[in-house]
């Protein structure tokens, strides 16, 4: 397994405007927070860090949340000027902050572009303000161009914005309104997530009692289709099951996961790879605060074994495209290939028609196997016995 210092920096933000229907982030409504005491205590953790495992230099930095930018501008400043102090940032270093629209002003933007952050992903999730409405979320259309007017003119030319499918009362046709909406606004990254239905949400509890109208399995996978082929014919590369980017614009911060590279992660119920451990952090805003003023706030820390990582390896590398390679795996696993750890599951995909070999020593998705990635993922979970000879 790979021993390095991550290269990779994930933040977490907390704080949302409002809660959806869908979230089950580790995310709290944004009134009546110590935002900045949790400020205070989110650079403590970045002290004690580098402190404990002192980075070489990061190549990409990942504001998530919650809504990072419920941040007040002057709360954005002190933020951003802590990540510079305390980690080593490479010139050419991908700084992606997450953002709601209509929460994204002039003069927040400004402090965003000065503190280093140079890509926003946009939750826009769609074009249709009735079923934005009917997913909890409190943003309309006209705050998506306006944001993203705003952010232009501010001088970020590197943004993505989410789109979702499967929401209740979609259908193919609203969906397809959406995708082409979202592509005259020319952009060089998509993503396009499926709705999952997760406890401890309102749909959650909708969903049980019936009162949830979901599309069927063939409609979401009608929806899927015709997305990854307009975005494909409008000239965006589908890297990953569910993103799309101008060919050299793919996010280089989401492929350290798919490739079970190393990455830190700061902040309330955040989590962290490294050293052949996994972390999460504590969950609770304050008590997120009293622990990380004391030590690493962890709640949990997991040794990773050989066996497990070599799964997730599998697992999250074949989401990509390009599929994973063989030079990769032996890297990250000295004495092991692939066909000797999976030999048999992978026939068996190629044999199905899900994977296919390719030139450089390594296995991909099918076009049969992209719909299908959840089965060919699932087909590497737990097969391993905890130690492999």
């Amino acid at each position: 397994m790979l021993t390095h210092a991550p290269r990779a920096l994930y933040i977490h933000i907390p704080f949302c405007t409002n809660k959806c229907h869908y979230c089950d982030f580790n995310s709290f409504v944004l009134k009546g927070q110590p935002v900045d005491a949790y400020l205070d205590s989110l650079e403590n953790e970045m002290r004690l860090t580098v402190e404990a495992l002192s980075p070489e230099g990061i190549d990409t930095v990942f504001v998530g949340g919650g809504t990072p930018t419920v941040l007040t501008p002057p709360q954005m400043e002190r933020f951003l000027a802590s990540v510079h102090r305390h980690f080593p940032l490479a010139a050419d270093v991908e700084f992606t902050m997450e953002a709601n629209p209509g929460t994204t002003d002039p003069e927040k933007l400004a402090a965003m572009y000065a503190g280093g952050v140079n890509r926003i992903s946009f939750g826009v999730q769609s074009f249709d303000n009735d079923l934005l409405a009917g997913i909890g979320r409190i943003h309309n259309i006209d705050d998506v161009y306006r944001s993203i007017d705003n952010a232009k003119k501010a001088g970020f030319t590197n943004l993505s914005i989410d789109l979702m499918f499967g929401l209740p009362k979609q259908t193919v046709e609203l969906l397809t309104e959406s995708v082409d909406k979202a592509l005259q606004l020319g952009l060089t990254h998509y993503s396009l997530y499926s709705l999952k239905v997760e406890e401890n949400t309102l749909f959650h509890k909708l969903y049980e009692r019936n009162e949830l109208p979901l599309p069927t399995e063939d409609e979401e996978l009608a929806m899927f289709m015709v997305v990854m082929n307009k975005l494909k014919e409008a000239g965006y590369r589908h890297y990953e099951i569910s993103n799309f980017a101008i060919p050299g614009l793919e996010s280089r911060h989401n492929s350290t996961y798919w490739r079970n590279e190393p990455y830190y992660g700061l902040g309330a119920g955040a989590h962290g790879y490294a050293r052949g451990e996994r972390h999460l952090n504590i969950k609770g805003v304050q008590p997120f605060i009293d622990a990380a003023l004391a030590r690493l706030p962890r709640l949990e820390t997991t040794p990773i074994s050989e066996p497990e990582a070599m799964e997730d390896f599998m697992m999250v590398g074949l989401r990509l495209l390009e599929g994973v390679r063989s030079a990769a795996f032996e890297a990250q696993f000295p004495g092991r290939t692939m066909e000797g750890v999976f030999g048999s599951i992978l026939e068996r995909l190629v044999r199905e028609g899900l994977l296919e070999a390719t030139p450089d020593r390594g296995y991909r998705l099918t076009e049969q196997g992209i719909p299908l990635g959840n089965e060919v993922f699932g087909a590497f979970v737990g097969v391993l016995p905890a130690t492999v000879e």
